[in-house]
This record gives structure tokens, C-alpha cells and sequence, in this order.
């Protein structure tokens, strides 16, 4: 600090003007972890939305979770938050109010955030972020997941609230990529499987888990089920860019990610969870014999089709090939190698197709795939109920994925209209979320027969 004085002494710079600078550098910080920590994804809804103002729905298993405005509005935001106020609702789950967040909000991995970081993050939404009046969308859970006051339990006993503590057998790169991954990028968030109260599997750190309709994969080091088998370099451009050749393309949440927050995260950032990552522990799922970017080759759909059916024939596009040719071949080629510059890419070595988990090739055709980083614009239109392309049925969907994954991906997995009617809705429903109907009833019984032993054990004394 006696430095930085005496320089500005010298410049002839006024303590004003050093003091401005500072605040500069401090609301730049905070901005860096707001991008880091993707914010954006969740608190601005997508087509236009205001920046940070919420009412975004998050589709949790438990029912649809609407993010807050966020903006130092001090009518409907943040505006009249303290500092501390602000530090606990993101590292405790905690509201100014003293109401319970649900951890659809990621503080399980904010909760490692630094003191100085919290206070770069508090300056930003204050001091750097137009303030929008906007009101929130009420969150409208059933019973008892409607209970706030029962995430105090839940906290108790998953909330890790101990601060990153850097490593120092390992080097600053590790520590830098250890710390964006489980603080503000909160990776484990999705990339790791849940247990039955919904809390991240302790055990199985970053070995893939469902996200709704989509399948967050395995990213521990393992070189089969896992990322073991990409160069950091690869790593860097998906993560900067969405898509590596041969390896993978982002859609669903992981698009967001890239859309809103890691493309424009330094390199070495970048680099520094590249690092992390291909150190952690390997967790091989079972069921895995080889990679899942290793599979399939090209074959091509159109001479198994031709003179198949006299050429004023009708209802003839029912199969998995026809459907495959007349919906997908377009854009990703006959032969299913994608478009030269691969904008369209490669149904083989391509981790969607070639996944025990067919969960990310039916949605893509569910839902679509749009993405944007840097100078591309990525667009796959949805064959969905709102498709402008042709709305396909499960059966139709389910017979596309299974041609696509004998012939190009993984062909010992098959995709049954079930499949594609689960993903359609939502995804898996969990067991905590399938005994939600069941559980007012059986509070109930426990309540009459808990009255029922006090009256009885009062007779007895009597």
C-alpha cells in the first residue's frame, strides 16, 4: 500500500483518484466471479430477460424452483442486503429474511468462497448492476417439500461449510483449477450423482449424474467412463467453445455454461481445470468396456432405402433408417459424418451416441441444441411437441436413437418409447419425489398415533 502511495504521489495522482481505482479493480473482480460462478444462467431468463432480474424455472425433481431478482432493486432484489447478509445467503442457503434457499441455488460449492471474494461479488451486484423492478415468481413446491424450514436439517448434515484450503503439495495451477471447480463453477453440482435426500453422492465426486432430461457425464480422470482420454487442450476448447471434433458438443445446461460463463474465463483458468480434472480420482462406471468417443464408423443409410417401396407408396418413413434419412441425414450426412467444418457433427466418436447413457442423444432430438460462443452460432432444431420441423412421437424418436446407436454409437444400448416419454416429461423422478403423495398421509398417522400413546400413557399414570 506505501508503494502503491508513493506512486501515486509521483504521478501526481490525488488519493480520490487512487481510491476510484481501486473500487475499479475490486468491481472487476467481483464481475470475473459472477461470469465464473454463472450467475447469469439462472437468474435471467433466456430470450430477453433482464440481466440478473430472475424468473427463471429450474426443474428440479421436487417441482419447478424460480430463481430471485438479484439486482440491488431494494424493493424486489438484493438492494438492502448487507454484506454479511449477502455472504450467508450465498455460502449458508440462508435470505436476508431468514428463510431457507433450496440447493438448486449452489451454495454447497459457494460455501467455498473466499472472504475477499465474497466482497468483490457483494461490490459488483451493488455497485455494477442496474437494479430492475421486478417482482419474483413465487415458488410453489408441494408438501412437505414446501417446508423451508426443513432445509435446516438437510444443511446439517450435507453442508460442508469449511472454506477452500489450497493444497500445498500441489501447484498453484492445481489449487486454481480445484478451486473454480468445486467453489464458484460449482461443477460438482451436476457432474455428480445424488443420493436419496438429493445431496451429491460423497463417494462418487464428479462421476455423472442426470440433470432433468439431460446426463451431466462422468468427468473424473478415468480414461473409459470418464475425461482420462482428453488432452488439456481439448479440454480448454470445449470448454471454450462447446464442441471438439471427435469428442463432444455441449447442449442442454452444459450450453448454457459455455453460452454465459466459461468461454469467457481466461485461458489459464481454463487451463487450470483442464489440470484439475485430469488429476482427480477415476470412478469407471461398470458397465463401460471402451470410451464412449471411440465407437462407431460411417455407414450410409440411403442404398439399404432405394427401391424399397414402389415410388407412389405411402406411410413408407416408419422405420429407424427412413426416419434417420428423412429427419437427420440433411444436417449430419448420410453416412452420419456431420458437415465438413463439423457445425454439424459426427454421430460416430461422438460421446452423445457412444454413452451407456442414451439420456443426451434423445434430448438433443427432444429438445434441440442451441449454442452460441465466441463467433459461432450453434442451432439444432427440437423434433419436440414445439418443433417448426416435424414433431416426432416417442416411438418415432425411440426408433431414430436405436438406428443411430446400432450403426454409429453404442449397440449394446437400445432406447424403448418409455425412454424417450420419461425425458419428454422431466427425466428419472427420484424415489424422494415418487413418495411425495404418501407423505401428508403418513405424517398424519404418525401424528394420531403419537397422540394416541400420549393419551395412553396418561391413562396409565392415571
Amino acid at each position: 500500500m506505501k508503494k502503491q502511495l508513493g506512486l501515486a504521489l509521483l504521478l501526481g495522482l490525488s488519493g480520490t483518484a487512487l481510491a476510484t481505482d481501486d473500487s475499479a479493480a475490486l468491481l472487476k473482480q467481483g464481475e470475473q466471479l459472477a461470469v465464473a460462478s454463472d450467475c447469469q444462467a439462472c437468474h435471467t431468463q433466456p430470450g430477453g430477460g433482464k440481466p440478473f432480474a430472475g424468473g427463471y424455472g429450474i426443474n428440479s425433481p421436487m417441482g419447478v424452483i424460480y430463481s430471485t431478482n438479484i439486482t440491488p432493486s431494494a424493493h424486489d432484489g438484493i438492494g438492502g442486503y448487507t454484506e454479511q447478509q449477502f455472504a450467508r445467503a450465498l455460502r449458508d442457503g440462508v435470505r436476508a429474511d431468514g428463510s431457507y434457499l433450496y440447493p438448486a441455488m449452489p451454495y454447497t460449492s459457494y460455501s467455498k468462497l473466499s472472504d475477499a471474494d465474497i466482497h468483490a461479488l457483494y461490490a459488483y451486484f451493488m455497485q455494477g448492476v442496474k437494479p430492475v423492478e421486478q417482482k419474483n415468481t413465487p415458488t410453489a413446491l408441494p408438501f412437505p417439500f414446501n417446508m423451508r424450514f426443513s432445509m435446516a436439517g438437510w444443511n446439517l448434515l450435507f453442508l460442508d461449510k469449511d472454506r477452500f484450503q489450497p493444497n500445498a503439495e500441489k501447484s498453484e495451477q492445481w489449487n486454481r483449477g480445484a478451486y473454480l471447480v468445486n467453489g464458484p463453477g460449482h461443477c460438482d453440482t451436476c457432474h455428480t450423482p445424488r443420493n436419496l435426500l438429493m445431496a451429491e453422492s460423497a463417494d462418487k465426486p464428479l462421476a455423472g449424474g442426470m440433470v432433468g432430461s439431460w446426463y451431466a457425464p462422468n468427468i473424473t480422470s478415468d480414461a473409459v467412463s470418464g475425461i482420462g482420454g482428453w488432452s488439456n487442450e481439448e479440454l480448454v476448447q470445449y470448454l471454450k467453445t462447446g464442441r471438439v471434433a471427435g469428442k463432444n458438443q455441449a447442449a442442454g445446461g452444459m450450453a448454457e455454461a459455455v453460452e454465459n460463463s466459461l468461454q469467457y474465463l481466461p485461458e489459464q483458468d481454463l487451463m487450470a481445470i483442464a489440470v484439475y480434472l485430469k488429476s482427480t480420482v477415476p470412478i469407471r462406471d461398470a458397465q463401460d468396456k471402451q470410451a464412449a468417443d471411440s465407437f462407431g464408423q460411417p455407414l450410409n443409410v440411403e442404398p439399404t432405402l432405394r427401391g424399397l417401396h414402389p415410388s407412389n407408396a405411402n406411410n413408407t418413413v416408419s422405420d429407424g433408417a427412413a426416419l434417420f434419412s428423412g429427419n437427420c441425414a440433411s444436417c449430419h450426412q448420410p453416412d452420419g459424418s456431420g458437415s465438413k467444418n463439423q457445425a454439424y457433427p459426427s454421430l460416430f466418436n461422438n460421446t452423445a451416441t457412444g454413452s451407456g447413457n442414451p439420456a443426451n442423444l434423445i434430448s438433443a432430438i427432444l429438445f434441440g441444441v442451441q449454442r452460441k460462443a465466441g463467433n459461432e452460432d450453434v442451432l439444432m432444431p427440437n423434433f419436440g411437441p414445439q418443433s417448426y420441423v416435424n414433431p416426432l412421437t416417442d416411438r418415432q424418436i425411440a426408433a431414430i436413437s436405436n438406428y443411430v446407436l446400432k450403426n454409429y454409437g453404442n449397440p449394446e444400448v437400445t432406447v424403448s418409447e418409455e425412454d424417450v416419454a420419461m425425458l419428454r416429461t422431466g427425466g428419472p423422478v427420484p424415489l424422494l419425489a415418487k413418495l411425495q403423495p404418501y407423505m401428508a398421509p403418513a405424517i398424519g398417522v404418525a401424528v394420531v398415533v403419537l397422540l394416541a400413546l400420549i393419551w395412553l400413557c396418561g391413562r396409565k399414570r392415571k
